[in-house]
């Protein structure tokens, strides 16, 4: 397929190397730094950089938008296509109809469940993509294009990739935050950071292999208040973090008493 990507960020640079892998022809890439999209293009074959969201003359079968969520407003009113070009947002919290005032497209989602880094590898095949259009051809014109790049592709709506996203945020973004914490206290302590890579290496496997709630361990689900009030204890400099804590053993103890419901969260 003839495709165009607008943005050269992260989820830009990973879906343009797997569909050029996967035999599709990225034709254009669109960056309003003229160096971020000629970056980008210098990696790939045959593909030009631009600085204009006017692709009225430029057939595409596919554009995909691959642009932060508070841009995406904008890039759609200024879009202009071939009619029946299929564009396609990657954004996992906004829903399918941010691009229906484009005239002449067909709107769509093609949603990469994963967090990207652009020097750090990823095996796309293994990454779900998730897939949203409003006609049956686009759907599989979609789906099958998904599909040249992962081994999981599913159909998800606007509503429920809504909460997959709000789900994988609590996943990574969240979990990442605290590692992030974690690093901190043990540099405050003078203690190498390398320390806890073991630990976390089990707890992302056991958390992948088991109900996370199954496997929980730690003072926390243990009740161990004396070893809790500790650490509040060593938290007290850092009232945000004494907060967290405390937030944070409420929610795991909550879980334990009511492991099948968020109603214990209410």
């Amino acid at each position: 397929m003839n495709i165009a990507i607008v943005g050269a960020g992260n989820v830009a640079w990973h879906l343009s190397f797997a569909l050029q892998q996967a035999g599709h022809s990225i034709k254009v890439v669109y960056s309003r730094t003229m160096a971020h999209g000629e970056e980008l293009a210098s990696q790939l074959k045959g593909t030009t950089a631009v600085t204009s969201l006017d692709f009225s003359s430029t057939p595409m079968q596919v554009i995909l938008i691959a642009v932060p969520d508070a841009a995406l407003t904008e890039v759609a009113a200024s879009l202009k296509v071939q009619p029946g070009t299929i564009v396609a947002h990657t954004s996992g919290s906004q829903p399918i109809t941010t691009l229906v005032s484009i005239p002449g497209a067909k709107p769509a989602v093609f949603y990469p469940l994963q967090t990207f880094t652009k020097n750090a590898p990823v095996n796309m095949q293994e990454v779900p993509i998730l897939i949203e259009a409003d006609t049956k051809e686009t759907t599989a014109l979609l789906e099958q294009l998904a599909k040249s790049i992962s081994q999981q592709v599913e159909l998800v709506n606007s509503d429920k990739r809504k909460q997959l996203h709000l789900a994988a945020v609590f996943a990574c973004n969240f979990t990442n935050h605290l590692l992030g914490i974690s690093q901190e206290l043990l540099q405050n302590a003078d203690l190498p950071a390398n320390l806890l890579q073991p630990l976390i290496h089990e707890t992302i496997k056991k958390a992948s292999a088991h109900h996370p709630f199954t496997v929980q361990t730690g003072p926390a689900v243990r009740h161990d208040q004396n070893v809790v009030e500790e650490h509040l204890r060593l938290l007290q400099p850092f009232p945000q973090l004494q907060s967290i804590y405390q937030q944070l053993t409420q929610s795991i103890q909550a879980a334990k008493a009511n492991p099948d419901s968020l109603g214990k969260y209410q």
